[in-house]
């Protein structure tokens, strides 16, 4: 064996100086970047005199930026009632694990399965992945990376504005440009879906940096910037192929009428092959992005023309015809189509562009003043270049860069018809309280023609008034008519952006309710069953409590489900068991409920007493008690059980092959009575017990007048077996009117529910022939 790699312990000085020159090498450089630095900061102040307009630009982009994290912390907590938040945050905590699957091991997997993910196997192991892509969620994981989520939220809104500061001084000027950020910014479309964890705004943001990239390497004949734009309409492809290729179809066009019109004027000559070069630059990292994109669908469906999307709903997607997702089927017709266009045409151009209709109004203004601009119509120190003939080899011209930024407006809305998504946002009420979100990219064309038209207008009447007055009068008129016209846009504004920040405010406020009893408690070691309103998904609608992507954090999230499944959570968690519960049904945070977290136990023996003793509620004339099971059920009947300020107590056992009613009583005022088994079973042999895992309900029924009823119904769940059984404790508990049997609307949550007067639980249970109960 050589020890040739411990030769450096013989010459601990060679070692040392070796180690002291490379010190010296890091201090130099160290020192050379901070005076780049200081050089740089130097140099700040004289940049700021010569582009006064890049530090506004700056300031405003960093302020979109603060509104968009302050949207998100103040107005979204807990995020909005679009759960398809919860499966990019999902993804995006996988992607931090180091993982695009999560692998729920021994824990069923339909009680942990998030919302919108895909169930595989592969090699006899269950594994789950998202329906979406991975580049939003590895974008927001830059947030959390930074010590808040929220923070990526804030960065994507920030450099779309930048870009669209940057086309909107590209396509006329930067005063355009600098107009075109508080324009953008004050869209409802753009704060509230940008203060949301969805896609839509990350894959805007990668459109608007290949139109960036893309105007620069037309202009600069570069081809570094070719390849930018390439990689970035290649990522934006990745995020959102649709979309992506909706906003590229017109730097597509452009592309293809320079490439055309230069090969007719020059043949195979150099400024042909400079603009050839150019579109391969861009064109071959975008097709290879397009093969990254397939190779993921290949990891993670199986197939490498299979999206992820397609593999959880194969007719949720593009074209006409029967399109379903998940319960829901329509026959998407053109004519639908077209009406489902008009629709979200109008409400996107009157309710979600800044200022409303005011805004579109201005921005069909700026499409008119681009439109004079390229015909030579109005002049100015760049109108020289928007006369000259289309030349590709000459760069992109202010009015190329208009005509695509409009061609996009039709893109984006005639595309979108050809998908049904759309129509079903407005079904499901998504799109009133977010905007037109597949529609996001039009904003950019809109934003930016919104400030041209604005400036249009201040430009033209300073030039009226500049010929029939002195230019200092001119310019103290249109100041003074800017301050008039202030408040009318204010109003507009504000009206535009009421209605949809007071309805998700009032989500916000029943969501804060919802989430109460989860504030300032913490979780070791623990299992928390929540409800299913939604069926079995988790973070649906509760996204808010989310598993790691382990399964191996504080907590782990499982949808309730029935004796079997919820026994063997436990058993595969080995975790402290809690209980997630709301009184009255949940309307998607439209209403409020009372919910409650409860501290499970599990009670281990030969058999489980228990007691119960409710409320008889007002007006009730007679009393029954059943217990059922599977099998069969027992029923008792409680006489004089209908004194006002009484209580009805139940004595129930539970034991490995059967469940009784021991021992019935009213109790009231001074008197007390026994109940008496009736038909269906009796209080001596009881109510047979399936072996295995079972429920147990205990039913206390109350009738009154005219046949109201009040219906006490606990549900327990049992593991029955051998010489013992297993008993989850307290049972879920539900207080029911005019029925038998109700859902989350009758859930007992403790005496501050709103009940009929008289109601009131109280049960308790231990291990027989024990003194405290197992748990």
């Amino acid at each position: 064996m050589s020890w040739r790699p411990l030769a450096v312990v013989r010459d601990p000085r060679g070692s040392l100086r070796r180690l002291a020159g490379s010190l010296r090498r890091l201090a130099g450089s160290l020192r050379r970047l901070a005076g780049s630095l200081r050089r740089w900061a130097a140099s700040l102040p004289g940049r700021a005199r010569e582009h006064p307009e890049r530090v506004v630009a700056a300031a405003l982009v960093l302020a979109v930026g603060g509104l968009i994290y302050f949207l998100a912390v103040d107005l979204f907590p807990y995020h909005s009632v679009n759960d398809d938040e919860g499966v990019y945050l999902y993804q995006a905590a996988m992607l931090l694990n180091g993982t695009v699957f999560l692998r729920p091991g021994e824990i069923p997997w339909e009680a942990v399965r998030p919302w919108f993910f895909v169930v595989d196997e592969a090699g006899g192991e269950i594994r789950m992945y998202g329906k979406y892509s991975p580049v939003a969620p590895a974008i927001f994981a830059v947030g959390r990376l930074l010590g808040d989520w929220n923070l990526a939220l804030a960065l994507v809104a920030s450099g779309t504005a930048a870009g669209v500061y940057a086309l909107g001084a590209a396509a006329f000027d930067r005063r355009v440009g600098l107009l075109s950020i508080p324009a953008l910014a004050g869209a409802p479309l753009f704060f509230l879906t940008s203060a949301t964890f969805l896609s839509y705004a990350p894959a805007t943001l990668l459109n608007v940096a290949f139109a960036v990239t893309y105007v620069r390497a037309a202009r600069r004949g570069s081809i570094r910037w070719g390849a930018a734009a390439g990689i970035a309409v290649g990522l934006a492809f990745f995020c959102r192929p649709y979309t992506a290729v909706l906003f590229a179809l017109p730097f597509i066009g452009h592309t293809v009428v320079s490439l055309a019109i230069g090969g007719r004027r020059w043949g195979w000559t150099a400024p042909f092959r400079r603009v050839l070069t150019r579109a391969l630059a861009i064109a071959l990292p975008g097709v290879a992005f397009v093969g990254v994109t397939l190779g993921y669908n290949a990891l993670v469906t199986g197939d490498p023309l299979v999206f992820p999307y397609a593999a959880f709903a194969p007719h949720d997607g593009i074209g006409f015809g029967t399109r379903e997702i998940l319960n829901y089927e329509r026959d998407y017709t053109p004519a639908l189509a077209a009406d489902v266009t008009r629709r979200v045409t109008e409400y996107f151009f009157t309710e979600w562009v800044a200022a409303g209709p005011l805004g579109t109004a201005l921005a069909a203004v700026g499409v008119v003043a681009g439109a004079w601009r390229r015909r030579g119509l109005i002049t100015d120190d760049r109108a020289s270049g928007l006369r000259r003939r289309f030349d590709p080899s000459a760069g992109m011209a202010d009015g190329e860069v208009a005509a695509v930024l409009f061609a996009v407006l039709p893109s984006v809305f005639i595309g979108e018809a050809y998908f049904w998504g759309t129509h079903n946002g407005l079904r499901n009420g998504l799109i009133d309280l977010l905007g037109p979100f597949y529609h996001f990219d039009a904003l950019v064309p809109v934003a930016i023609f919104t400030a041209a038209g604005t400036l249009f207008l201040v430009r033209g009447a300073g030039s009226v008034l500049r010929e029939r007055t002195t230019r200092r009068r001119a310019r103290l008129i249109v100041l003074v008519g800017l301050v008039v016209s202030a408040p009318v846009v204010a109003s507009a504004e504000i009206a535009a952006v009421e209605r949809p920040l007071d309805a998700n405010e009032l989500r916000t406020e029943n969501l804060a309710t919802t989430y109460e009893p989860f504030e300032g408690r913490s979780f070791d070691d623990a299992v928390v069953f929540t409800p299913d309103p939604y069926g079995d998904w988790q973070a649906h609608p509760f996204q808010y409590l989310r598993s790691d992507p382990g399964f191996d954090g504080d907590v782990v999230y499982a949808t309730d489900g029935g004796p079997e499944r919820d026994l063997a959570v436990l058993a595969a968690t080995n975790r402290t068991p809690y209980r997630f519960t709301y009184r009255r049904t949940w309307t998607g945070a439209v209403a409020p409920v009372n919910p409650d977290v409860q501290r499970l136990r599990v009670l281990d023996g030969a058999s489980v007493k228990a007691e119960t003793q409710v409320g008889v509620p007002a007006q009730a004339t007679s009393a029954s008690v059943r217990i059922e099971t599977p099998e069969g059920y027992a029923r008792y009947s409680v006489p004089d059980a209908a004194r006002s300020n009484g209580t009805v107590s139940i004595d129930w056992v539970i034991g490995p092959e059967t469940a009784r009613a021991s021992n019935l009583r009213f109790e009231g005022g001074s008197s007390e009575t026994d109940g008496d088994a009736e038909e269906g079973g009796s209080a001596v042999s009881g109510v047979p017990l399936a072996a295995d895992r079972a429920e147990v309900d205990l039913v206390v029924t109350f009738v009154g007048v005219g046949g109201s009823s009040v219906t006490y119904r606990q549900e327990a769940t049992v593991a029955a077996g051998g010489d013992g059984v297993r008993v989850v404790w307290p049972p879920e508990t539900r207080v029911c009117r005019l029925t038998a049997e109700c859902g989350y609307e009758g859930t007992w949550v403790g005496p501050d529910g709103d009940y009929v007067a008289g109601v009131s639980v109280e049960t308790d249970a231990r291990v027989a022939a024990q003194e405290s109960a197992a748990s």
